[in-house]
């Protein structure tokens, strides 16, 4: 868990001001990525994504929010609309456990259950770590994909990224002081392995005796029975950064106090 974040978060929710009030929810919906099995179209859901936050409202339009999401990407080349990526025939399925920091701004002056405005507009931005393990079907077996390192890296590429959340949304006081919101957000990361796929197909001779490793670096073979792979070929799509997007609706109850925001 990114310790710097929780230590900031204290840091802030310990200066004590009549103006500030807690508010906790929770969200649901859908998850989607934009890497080396998805180029284009960066609305694409492939999984779905569900979590919980705690904000602190510091006035009627800012706000800061901690929130943990448990999310699935995932990407096949054997449903592509590409033959290329058809021809390739790879894919992956990466869970997602992130813990970020973000501040919210709103748009229209809004209280739940006490203000003028039952809606408004916000966006958001802030920063954060993921958790992730890129895996894949083989024989019929789950396998993690980090430890065969499919493109001869000469280490295996790290457990944790680094993300850059950034969105918007709008939230409509439904009752009393409960608010419903619906979102899109999108993650820069700082890694290009969310889907296991980066750069080019590595000699297939480095695998050795690693046999599981030598078939998931490349699997075109698997439908056409002539494989693509040769050393140095493109496999990825040479972008240094996979992004990924969280979509959903959230439900929170707000700590409105007779001070509050005065």
């Amino acid at each position: 868990m990114p310790k710097y974040l929780t230590a900031v978060l204290f840091v802030l929710l310990s200066i004590s001001a009549k103006a500030q009030t807690w508010e906790i929810g929770g969200e649901v919906g859908a998850a989607g990525y934009i890497g080396d099995l998805n180029v284009n179209n960066p609305v694409k859901p492939s999984g779905g994504q569900a979590g919980f936050f705690i904000k602190r409202n510091f006035d009627r339009y800012i706000a800061l929010k901690l929130n943990y999401t448990y999310g699935q990407i995932s990407g096949d080349d054997a449903k592509s609309n590409s033959q290329q990526f058809r021809d390739r025939n790879l894919n992956f399925t990466t869970p997602l456990k992130e813990l970020s920091l973000m501040a919210e701004f709103n748009f229209m002056s809004y209280i739940p259950d006490a203000g003028k405005n039952l809606y408004t507009p916000y966006i958001y931005a802030g920063a954060g770590l993921t958790a992730f393990a890129p895996r894949t079907i083989y024989n019929g077996d789950v396998v993690g994909l980090r430890p065969l390192r499919t493109e001869g890296q000469a280490a295996e590429y790290a457990k944790n990224a680094i993300v850059i959340p950034f969105g918007a949304g709008i939230k409509y006081n439904f009752s009393g002081k409960w608010t419903v919101a619906a979102d899109l957000g999108y993650r820069y990361t700082n890694t290009d392995y969310l889907d296991d796929v980066s750069g080019s197909y590595a000699n297939k001779n480095q695998f050795g005796s690693k046999n599981v490793a030598r078939a998931l670096s490349d699997r075109s073979g698997e439908v056409t029975g002539v494989y693509i792979g040769a050393q140095g070929v493109q496999r990825g799509d040479y972008r240094p950064r996979d992004f990924y997007m969280f979509v959903g609706f959230t439900v929170s109850y707000t700590f409105v106090t007779d001070k509050c925001y005065f």
